[in-house]
């Protein structure tokens, strides 16, 4: 029985998530998820390469590059039907 309810809950969810996001959304993602890969950019950078500054400038501009190719990548990924019913 609990897991009908939380097959039900798990179903009444993907339902309320399937909609198309707004473009406010995709870019809230789009920056913390950047957070995330640039702080691991940096510190594989200043690893390989034992150099903060190297480090920092690889990171900056990969944050910027990979930034504007995420928000491209989501808002193309929500025209496309695939996995929506």
């Amino acid at each position: 029985m609990l897991m009908l309810l939380n097959n039900t809950k798990a179903k009444s969810t993907y339902r309320k998530d399937k909609s198309t996001e707004r473009p406010m959304r995709s870019i809230v993602k789009t920056i913390s998820w950047r957070i995330v890969g640039t702080i691991d950019t940096v510190l594989i950078s200043w690893v390989l390469t034992g150099e903060v500054d190297t480090a920092l400038a690889i990171g900056s501009v990969e944050l910027v590059t990979k930034m504007i190719l995420y928000f491209g990548h989501e808002r193309i990924w929500n025209l496309i039907p695939f996995g929506k019913e």
